[in-house]
């Protein structure tokens, strides 16, 4: 293989027969990965193109005031100590995104923005405003450009965090009420709306402060408004003061997605997304939820306890779709009791409204023709903002879902350009975004981080809790996977009987080849805090014995975990298990 190499112009956006202004080496110069070649300018911004490698020019192709477009070559040269040509794209061509090619070169920047950054974020949601930090930490000059009015996009302002607050009021009404069978009576709560909702305001508060806090320590730069890109470096910020245009050396798309919107329903400020029920406008008397999944069910979680009678419509044939219905059988019996209906394989046809209600329509299962209700919650899900950012502007592909593709290191197509968090794909979760924004900073910092995650834990903050990471027995089953089972009933547990609730499990999957943890699933009270030990056992590679020896704290929840994996081995004391005859 040649060690000689074509260095051709790489992707600069919408960019064709751009001029160059200045040539910056001639043949025989020795040249470094990233030292400039040549400058180019156009009406609106002025780049210098670096080359992808270390080596020697041995010809240059062009003079001052030749047009150039992406492709075209620019000079011959041969690499340094011999080495041969890479078999990846670089810049000069962008690779598809794939899982194994090393960092290609990218376009320094020089365009003419109102501000430059050689990291911008869009996005200042967990993964934005972690990438950005990280990016920071690196030594990297940081813009990082949000919608929202504070730091913390969707999650902080109106998802993750305000939603766990009020689960968290619900909790204790629920516990308060539970505890009149155990012999101990407290009134009927008070709901103060204002006071609840200012609770949950103030939490949001003290983060999304904390936040710009440590950007200012950061020194990262903060643009507020709707960033949508205009090329390959550039980004257009539409906030109130008129639009600010920054230019980047990389930028990491961290957009997130948006709720989806059933079409057909009329404009009706009682129909409501995730962020209007959060809003807690009122508490309605009757509420109806569209969508049985861990969304619409933590809405349904909070307004069940301020008092609202709840319906539940859902397309498919169990609530939390994907999750093992052994799983989410103690959840669906304990809401069966306390909702008003719970109607599977069933949907929502139309919402008619009056002055009075909303009359809904419903279609299959069984579920009525129509039902009035006093306010609507939609939660059927989300969707990616890939197309809102206008993407393609800058040659980045989104796919026709809204998705952008990535590789392993987060970059997408376009070599300077990565992106993270929910517009990469499922899960949709913030944790994993966290993990992608370090991934993306540290990958455009030159470092060879991946994302190599073996499992991401899922969440649902109901009551009871449902929590599963790794492989779930649903997919065992789907994909013909050989597995172990163990299994621990929380009826068994001390720590759970003494809870008042022992509607529980603990359940793990192993490789009966190698005793290895496969996945686990809990649903309980905390059983989003116990998970993160199984993931954690995943990742490590951690078998059944393993888990059953290491001494957990009796009597607590978390012992579960070690049981369930004793129940698989046939060592559990705390059960019995008649041994299967051969």
């Amino acid at each position: 293989m040649s060690n000689s190499v074509d260095v051709r112009v790489p992707n600069i956006g919408d960019f064709k027969g751009v001029e160059i202004i200045e040539v910056m080496v001639a043949a025989g110069d020795t040249v470094a990965a990233e030292a400039s070649l040549i400058t180019l300018e156009s009406d609106k911004a002025a780049m210098e193109i670096p080359s992808p490698h270390a080596g020697t020019v041995t010809e240059v192709k062009v003079k001052v005031g030749d047009k150039v477009s992406e492709g075209d070559l620019i000079a011959t040269m041969a690499l340094a100590d011999g080495a041969a040509a890479p078999a990846v794209a670089t810049a000069a061509t962008p690779a598809a995104a794939t899982d194994e090619k090393p960092e290609p070169a990218s376009p320094r920047s020089a365009a003419k923005g109102d501000l430059h950054a050689e990291v911008v974020v869009l996005g200042a949601g967990p993964g934005g405003y972690t990438a950005a930090f990280r990016a920071a930490d690196l030594g990297r000059k940081v813009v990082l450009i949000e919608r929202h009015a504070t730091l913390g996009g969707v999650c902080l302002n109106v998802g993750c965090i305000p939603s766990k607050a009020l689960l968290h009021v619900a909790q204790v009404i629920d516990e308060t009420r539970g505890m009149a069978k155990h012999g101990v009576t407290f009134g009927e709560p008070k709901i103060d709306i204002d006071q609840l909702r200012s609770f949950k305001e103030g939490v949001i508060g003290k983060l999304t402060k904390g936040l710009a806090t440590i950007a200012k320590q950061r020194k990262v730069q903060v643009v507020r408004g709707y960033g949508r890109f205009t090329s390959a470096n550039t980004i257009a910020v539409e906030g109130e003061e008129g639009t600010t245009t920054v230019s980047f050396d990389h930028a990491i798309i961290a957009a997130g997605s948006s709720a989806i919107e059933l079409p057909g329903f009329p404009g009706d400020p009682r129909i409501m997304d995730s962020t209007g029920a959060l809003a807690l406008a009122d508490v309605p008397q009757r509420l109806l939820v569209i969508g049985g999944g861990i969304i619409g069910l933590e809405m349904a979680t909070v307004y069940a306890a301020l008092g609202s009678r709840i319906t539940v419509v859902e397309l498919g044939d169990q609530i939390i779709p994907g999750a093992d219905p052994d799983l989410v059988r103690p959840l669906y019996r304990r809401i069966a009791k306390r909702y008003g209906n719970i109607y599977l394989k069933s949907k929502v046809t139309g919402i008619d409204a009056n002055e009075a209600c909303l009359v809904a329509h419903f279609e299959g299962g069984d579920a009525p023709p129509t039902q009035e209700f006093d306010r609507v919650l939609v939660a059927v899900g989300r969707r990616p903002n890939g197309r809102a950012i206008d993407a393609e502007a800058a040659g980045v592909r989104v796919n026709d879902s809204g998705f952008i593709d990535v590789d392993k290191q987060q970059r997408t197509n376009v070599a300077h350009i990565f992106a993270i968090g929910d517009v990469v794909g499922q899960p949709m979760l913030a944790h994993k975004a966290t993990h992608e924004g370090k991934v993306a900073a540290e990958a455009a910092a030159g470092m060879k981080s991946a994302f190599d995650a073996r499992v991401i834990p899922s969440v649902a903050y109901t009551d009871p809790e449902v929590a599963w990471v790794g492989l779930t027995e649903t997919q065992a089953k789907a994909q013909g996977i050989d597995y172990g089972k163990g299994v621990f009933p929380w009826a068994a547990s001390g720590r759970s009987l003494s809870l008042g609730r022992d509607e529980g499990m603990t359940k793990s999957l192993f490789d009966p080849a190698t005793g290895q943890l496969l996945g686990a699933a809990m649903v309980g009270p905390n059983a989003g805090e116990l998970i993160a030990e199984a993931a954690l056992a995943i990742e490590l590679g951690a078998d059944a014995e393993d888990i059953g020896l290491t001494i957990h704290p009796h009597p607590t929840l978390s012992e579960t975990f070690a049981m369930a994996a004793e129940a698989y081995e046939g060592t559990i004391t705390d059960l019995y298990i008649p041994k299967k005859r051969g």
